[in-house]
C-alpha cells in the first residue's frame, strides 16, 4: 500500500479492501503514465495558457462502471448534542472549482466506461448512531463516514462558496439527494 498524506485516504483504502472493490492508487499509477515533471493542462476559457490539471486518489473497477475518485476528507464536529439525539453538525461538501474542472476532464481523457467521482469520508468523533449514515469504517480507532457523488451531480448544483478561493459547495439538501452512500452508487453505476 502507497504511503498516504491524509488519515482519510488510507481510511477509503482501508474500506475498498474490506468491502473487495478493486481498485488501484493513482500514485502507483501516475508514474506508469507521465514522465518526471510532466504535468497535463486543461483550458477552459479557450485559452491557449490552460490551468494544470489537479490528479485524483484512485480508480476502482466495478463490472459495468469504473469510477475516477477523488476523496475529500472532511470532519464532522457535534455541536450541542443532548444525550442519545444524533450528530448535529453540517455535512461539509465543499471542493474546489479546479477539482470539479479537472475530475470531469478525466472523465473525457479516460473514455467511455468511466466515470469521475467525489467520495467525501467523514471523520466522526464518535460512532455514528445507527441509520445516520449506511457506508460506515472504522480505521484507527477512528470512525469514517462515506458519501459518493459524480462530478457531474455536482457540477449541475454547486455554487460559489468563496470566489477568493476558488472553493464550490452544495446547498445541504442538493448534498442529501443527489449523493449516495459510496457501495450502492459504484455497484449500480451503469452509465
Amino acid at each position: 500500500m502507497p504511503q498516504r498524506r491524509h488519515h482519510y485516504e488510507r481510511a477509503f483504502e482501508s474500506y475498498l479492501r474490506d468491502q473487495r472493490i478493486r481498485y488501484v492508487s493513482v500514485d502507483e499509477a501516475r508514474r506508469a503514465f507521465l514522465p518526471d515533471g510532466a504535468k497535463f493542462r486543461i483550458h477552459t476559457d479557450g485559452g491557449s495558457a490552460g490551468v494544470a490539471l489537479k490528479s485524483f486518489d484512485f480508480v476502482l473497477y466495478g463490472e459495468s462502471m469504473n469510477w475516477l475518485v477523488d476523496v475529500k476528507g472532511r470532519q464532522v464536529k457535534v455541536r450541542g448534542r443532548s444525550v442519545g439525539s444524533p450528530a448535529s453538525g453540517r455535512m461539509e461538501c465543499w471542493a474546489t472549482r479546479d477539482d470539479i474542472q479537472s475530475l470531469k476532464a478525466w472523465e473525457r481523457l479516460f473514455g467511455e466506461g468511466f466515470r469521475a467521482a467525489l467520495i467525501f469520508a467523514y471523520w466522526c468523533e464518535d460512532a455514528p448512531p445507527a441509520g445516520l449514515f449506511q457506508d460506515l469504517t472504522e480505521y484507527q480507532g477512528r470512525w469514517y463516514a462515506l458519501r459518493s457523488i459524480t462530478a457531474d451531480d455536482y457540477a449541475s448544483a454547486m455554487k460559489t462558496r468563496s470566489a477568493r478561493w476558488g472553493t464550490v459547495d452544495l446547498a445541504q439538501p442538493d448534498f442529501e439527494r443527489l449523493s449516495q452512500p459510496l457501495v450502492s452508487a459504484w455497484r449500480g453505476a451503469s452509465v
